[in-house]
């Protein structure tokens, strides 16, 4: 899995692209989080546009960094599931659990609420 950061003020966007799965993509994920809350950076909105496949270790990792969030007293939203990931969320009742974007604009607007 490959990925990108981009800051926008308080907020990092963090392009994810590849798959989300045991052994790679999930610790590739965990890592990259894990860096920027212990950076100091507390609003992470995560774009999965490019994420073609999340296994069960990648939901179990979405989880955990949503709880890792949530510890740090910071915020970790979701932009553009693309549809396997989008049906994957809704399965497990996650899309519940996260606030989901499928406009960056409107996602990065959302932090300042």
């Amino acid at each position: 899995m490959k990925v990108t950061k981009r800051e926008y003020g308080d907020v990092t966007v963090v392009d994810l692209k590849g798959k989300i799965t045991i052994g790679r993509g999930d610790v590739v994920l965990r890592e990259t989080v894990e860096q920027l809350f212990d950076e100091g950076r507390r609003d992470v909105l995560l774009n999965l546009a490019g994420v073609s496949y999340m296994d069960s270790a990648g939901i179990g990792e979405l989880v955990a960094c949503h709880k890792r969030a949530k510890d740090k007293n910071g915020r970790l939203k979701l932009l553009n599931p693309s549809g396997k990931v989008y049906d994957l969320l809704q399965l497990t009742k996650l899309d519940e659990v996260f606030e989901t974007f499928t406009d960056e604009k409107t996602a990065l607007v959302s932090f300042n609420n």
